[in-house]
């Protein structure tokens, strides 16, 4: 697949109508990391849409390189295939992808739910590194054995044992090298911290408390960024808090999706 091309991406759908949420995972997984959201947001009335990133799970590999724009642009297409706008959820990586559909379509974005993210990996030189020395890692263990590796650190420490493997198979069965490369690419060149003043869509930023990836520290960099924006620490979980943590999580998602069309709502009524 190319850029903005959906014909090669693998989409999950929940839900038979009512307001668009488009999610989108993190660097190490799928659609299947927002299973515990699907059939709450399904229940509430909403149209749920995850994808499976270029070059992950079931998608496509993509025919040439992909920076965050294209990312960004993609998930665009996705959502004007389908209504005037959405709700984009979006999780550590995601979530920066999500902020640059922000700015790059701000009308598509109704609001942004970002959670366990960052400004991206380009903030410092180190970050940068890091992120792009997680490529040979891949290349060296492959990705049964780089999920065993990495899948644990995403949750914290007192995860339950089942939730372990269930993150370590969805990471096994969903990465591999050309689109992992490129994911890992568009977060070591990325610094979002100049742009975060133009977001104009309503923001949630979420994190949890033992998030040890990218912690809470880089969801009070996007929530003090932002303008209108909510920053909440859920308890008890890791870098995989819709996951760890799914009540408090959809609550707190439902809450704000609430708050929102309420607010539409009534400014349209004035």
């Amino acid at each position: 697949m190319t850029a903005h091309d959906l014909a090669g991406l693998h989409l999950a759908e929940s839900g038979d109508g009512g307001p668009l949420v488009l999610c989108l995972h993190g660097i190490g997984s799928s659609s299947a990391a927002f299973a515990p959201q699907a059939g709450a947001l399904a229940a509430a009335g909403h149209r749920v849409v995850a994808w499976d990133a270029p070059g992950y799970g079931r998608s496509a590999d993509p025919d040439g390189d992909l920076t965050l724009d294209d990312y960004a642009d993609t998930a665009a297409a996705v959502i004007r295939a389908r209504a005037a706008e959405a709700h984009v959820v979006g999780v550590s990586w995601g979530g920066v992808i999500a902020l640059r559909l922000a700015t790059r379509h701000p009308e598509l974005a109704a609001s942004l739910t970002v959670a366990d993210s960052t400004p991206g990996s380009g903030t410092s030189p180190e970050k940068a590194a890091a992120m792009r020395a997680r490529v040979p890692e891949l290349e060296r263990l492959g990705p049964r054995a780089f999920a065993e590796e990495r899948g644990p650190r995403l949750l914290s420490p007192d995860a339950p044992p089942e939730l372990v493997r269930r993150v370590v198979d969805t990471m096994a069965g969903s990465i591999r090298t050309p689109g992992y490369r490129q994911a890992a690419e568009s977060m070591a060149a990325t610094d979002l911290r100049g742009e975060l003043a133009e977001v104009t869509a309503p923001t949630l930023v979420l994190c949890g408390d033992q998030d040890r990836i990218t912690g809470p520290d880089a969801s009070q960099v996007l929530a003090g960024g932002l303008h209108r924006t909510a920053y909440v620490i859920v308890k008890d979980a890791g870098h995989l808090a819709n996951q760890e943590q799914p009540e408090h999580f959809n609550a707190w998602l439902l809450s704000h999706l609430h708050i929102v069309t309420d607010t539409r709502n009534h400014l349209e009524k004035g």
